[in-house]
């Protein structure tokens, strides 16, 4: 297969300052006569300790066959896949797990970076799965890393507010009714509308509802890359997000709002409807256990499945999460999986879920009664995760991506000829004639 991606130039943000290694318990060296279980690395994103401590739960089962060892990687995830892709494509086989965002999957599995998923651990694996946490760890027909935690957006609404404006939200509901629910009520729609991955997350939910795609075939190949921005689906989606950024609902801070911003915005009450990620509601908690947000804000707090873009087409919600790469360069490519196998357990995600906020991608863990206590909303992003679709899937999707938000931005500006020069924009930065 070609290895396209890194013979490019990275065009990001200099040499990248290697992690350090946590190593958990008294680590056995490899050689000078010393002895002892394999250890495997796990490049882990930043959380709140949660992957620290399933690492150390599977170490402990692991029963002394192996152990686990954790390296933090930056917090953007594009400076975590410019680390990665630095180190795998010198043949780094300090690498043994990676906890990989799902757009970057393809062009780890593109490049011959990932180890082959054994037919056996990827039956396992995939049991019981959410299809969207399914879908975004597979490439070109094939699972190529575990499946982890899984994430998808929720439409939060003021639960008031909605009941004045005479929205039945137990029925879907489309953007055209939240507009003109916000404009009778004089308030706002949260959307993150600013310049970045967020914005990339938001356009390709809304032409995903509307039944397109931004690629629609040969998204490994530069060349004859096949793109749908310029489909009908495309055209309704921009109808859509222009009449979201300049119908007056959108805020004064929309084109530079991110999730956290509109988080805010929802809790003072500047926003009366949102979609964002389930961490607001997290947020909101420990706003009120520590005395900086008032009982009765959370208790209006609503949630739904995302926005239709049209009444009779069911809502494609984002996809988001983590999930496992087993390094190909690894020196323990089966314990890996035996690894893999243990963190991505029900009971892990299930912690993780708990602890960290994180959902799981296993739907089993959405009836537990100790996960509903804390996420009522639980059956309702489980919902959402079987509905969710995967941002595009390519080799490619740094240049994708960053065309995208390009063009797109600001979404006030958005118009019928945004999605045919995003195309060209893509294509001509993939042919190496424009830079981003």
């Amino acid at each position: 297969m070609p290895r396209p991606r890194w013979t490019l130039p990275l065009r990001r943000r200099g040499p990248a300052v290697l992690a350090a290694v946590v190593l958990l318990g008294t680590l056995a060296g490899c050689g000078g006569g010393q002895s002892g279980p394999p250890v495997l690395t796990w490049y882990i994103n930043p959380d709140s300790g949660g992957q620290k401590e399933i690492a150390e739960r599977c170490t402990a089962a692991a029963g002394g066959e192996y152990r686990i060892a954790i390296s933090v990687l930056p917090r953007e995830a594009s400076e975590q896949r410019q680390q990665l892709v630095r180190r795998l494509a010198a043949g780094d086989d300090s690498i043994d797990l990676m906890s990989l965002d799902p757009p970057y999957i393809p062009e780890f599995s593109q490049a011959g970076f990932l180890a082959p998923v054994p037919d056996d651990v990827a039956r396992r694996v995939t049991d019981g799965v959410a299809a969207s946490a399914v879908e975004g760890a597979t490439w070109n027909g094939k699972l190529v890393a575990v499946p982890f935690w899984a994430n998808t957006q929720l439409l939060w609404y003021k639960k008031s507010v909605a009941e004045r404006a005479g929205l039945d939200m137990s029925q879907p509901v489309t953007w055209d009714q939240l507009i003109e629910a916000a404009k009778s009520q004089n308030t706002t729609i949260a959307v993150q509308g600013r310049r970045a991955e967020s914005l990339v997350v938001w356009l390709n939910a809304l032409i995903e509802s509307a039944g397109g795609a931004v690629i629609t075939g040969n998204a490994d190949k530069p060349q004859e890359i096949q793109l749908g921005l310029d489909s009908p689906q495309s055209q309704r989606a921009s109808e859509v997000m222009a009449e979201v950024a300049t119908s007056g609902v959108a805020g004064p801070a929309f084109t530079t709002s991110g999730e956290d911003q509109n988080a805010a915005a929802f809790e003072s009450g500047a926003a009366s409807f949102m979609v964002n990620w389930p961490f607001v509601w997290s947020r909101a908690e420990s706003g009120v256990e520590d005395g900086t947000l008032d009982k009765a804000v959370i208790d209006d707090f609503g949630w739904a499945l995302y926005p239709r873009v049209d009444a009779d087409k069911p809502a494609a919600p984002p996809y988001g999460g983590i999930n496992l790469g087993i390094s190909s360069t690894s020196n323990h490519p089966d314990l890996a999986y035996k690894a893999a196998e243990c963190i991505v357990s029900a009971d892990n995600q299930k912690y993780y879920f708990v602890s960290n906020g994180n959902p799981a991608s296993k739907l089993s863990v959405y009836t537990d009664p100790e996960v509903l206590a804390d996420f009522p909303m639980a059956p309702v992003i489980a919902q959402s995760l079987q509905l969710a679709k995967p941002r595009p899937q390519t080799a490619y999707y740094s240049e994708v991506s960053g065309s995208l938000q390009r063009v797109y931005h600001p979404p006030t500006d958005v118009n019928s000829g945004t999605g045919p020069a995003a195309a060209e924009l893509i294509r001509s930065v993939l042919a190496g004639e424009e830079l981003l």
